[in-house]
């Protein structure tokens, strides 16, 4: 038994132009499960992911990766996270499978072209492989940008919104990918504003800005 929880943050506090989105926020995440970050608009989720992220710094409190602050295990923590933010972070001359490949090279990793067509088909992206990205529709430009959570192996998927710009079927195959990967022993941290089906898998929930 681990004696410390894969993720932990304690504290946590966030401000902008001297107002303070949330303060006080804890929760801790083990293998298995996921975390959905409540919130109105402007009220901080995006902000707290990008703590997580270790893209920007708290205003107080502490982000702990299995026991270590971030700081000290930033390029492991790197390894076994993985995010997709508003911005799809996909190149527009790129077809979706230069994407994956780019993506990976970026995070130091080796991606089998097998495995990267594989994910692009679970997305349904099979008949897209050899366009440019730029002539995608945005739910099949967000759609490259999920599968990259497929290749990339990470135990940790941080998701800002996974769901906008997606059709019915769409929503489902992501939310299929979702309590999958928790089922599997992953763990995922996200907001959204849809309703969320996970078959059964109850999310762990946060709330910013109450």
């Amino acid at each position: 038994m681990n004696a410390f929880p894969v993720l932990s943050a304690e504290g946590l506090a966030c401000e902008r132009s001297e107002h303070t989105l949330f303060h006080g926020l804890g929760f801790e995440l083990d293998g298995g499960e996921a975390l959905l970050v409540r919130g109105g608009n402007g009220r901080g989720k995006t902000s707290l992911l990008r703590i997580l992220c270790g893209l920007s710094q708290p205003a107080a409190g502490a982000v702990h990766w299995r026991g270590e602050p971030l700081a000290r295990v930033h390029e492991q923590y790197g390894r076994e996270m993985a995010y997709v933010g508003h911005v799809n972070g996909i190149k527009d001359d790129l077809t979706p499978l230069e994407n994956l490949r780019l993506a990976a090279d970026l995070g130091g990793r080796t991606l089998d072209e097998d495995a990267a067509v594989a994910a692009l088909e679970q997305l349904g992206l099979g008949r897209c492989l050899d366009l440019p990205a730029r002539v995608l529709s945005f739910g099949q430009r967000r759609r490259v940008a999920l599968a990259g959570l497929v290749t990339a192996g990470a135990l940790l998927w941080i998701l800002d919104e996974p769901l906008t710009g997606l059709d019915v079927h769409g929503v489902a195959l992501v939310e299929g990918l979702i309590r999958d990967h928790v089922l599997a022993g992953g763990m995922v941290i996200m907001t959204t504003h849809q309703p969320l089906s996970l078959d059964g898998l109850t999310p762990k929930s946060v709330s910013v800005g109450e």
